[in-house]
């Protein structure tokens, strides 16, 4: 990250704080405590095993990512090169996109279980359909003359793939998962809640029921953490393919 990013990040950082500051005391509830006692608290987060949470729950959000990218991007590459594919599964993907992935949960968890495989399905499920529409949508807009130029060199359609096609949309890719990275931490904190002990909602969840209300912020900030920490490498990596493009 640049100087100027780290200087928009603490501006954002600081001014977040003195907001949240001024409003544990606006309320004066036990329910909001300030952000200078859930900090100091932060220790005893650390040994009640925050850390292990963090873990359980990056896993699940990066396999479920790394599958949509997969599959949503074979998807629409497959769309966005072919028309006949696209008439028939184009219907289909803006149908399903705007369902509402949360009210599929307890049919998930009864085809997939209480374990990971349902909540990473359910990340699966959120993600995919963004990088899907961006592929595709990317594909079709890619000058077909640089096909043409690469195809009298004697390229084969691998190298045609590899040289001109995932180059052009992998910044749409990364900004479309970008896009996502909230709406599935939101979906897994809501997951976690179920079939598990382990994981940073199920942290969250636990403490709020035990009262613990300055353990709660402190796993609410761990969690924010890890989705700022994906969106800014994600952004990062975004904006690298957007310069060398």
């Amino acid at each position: 990250m640049k100087k100027n990013g780290w200087m928009f990040f603490l501006q954002g950082f600081l001014l977040f704080n003195i907001l949240w500051f001024f409003a544990s005391i606006f309320v004066q509830s036990s329910a909001l405590p300030s952000p200078l006692e859930v900090y100091a608290n932060f220790p005893e987060v650390f040994e009640a095993g925050i850390v292990m949470h963090f873990l359980v729950s990056f896993k699940r959000l990066m396999a479920g990512i790394i599958i949509s990218l997969v599959l949503g991007t074979i998807i629409g590459l497959i769309m966005g090169e072919s028309q006949k594919t696209d008439k028939i599964l184009n219907p289909l993907v803006y149908f399903t996109y705007p369902i509402p992935k949360l009210a599929l949960l307890p049919v998930i968890m009864i085809l997939f279980g209480l374990g990971d495989s349902s909540k990473v399905t359910l990340i699966v499920l959120i993600t995919i359909f963004p990088v899907i529409v961006a592929v595709k949508d990317g594909v079709k807009n890619i000058d077909k003359e640089l096909y043409n130029i690469l195809q009298s060199l004697g390229a084969n359609k691998m190298q045609k793939l590899t040289q001109i096609t995932l180059p052009a949309i992998t910044a749409e890719i990364l900004t479309s998962v970008k896009i996502s990275i909230g709406t599935a931490l939101s979906v897994l904190f809501f997951a976690e809640n179920y079939g598990t002990k382990f994981g940073l909602g199920y942290y969250i969840q636990d403490s709020w029921m035990r009262m613990d209300y300055i353990s709660m912020f402190g796993g609410i900030c761990i969690l924010a953490t890890l989705g700022f920490v994906l969106f800014a490498a994600l952004d990062k990596t975004a904006a690298h393919f957007n310069r060398s493009n």
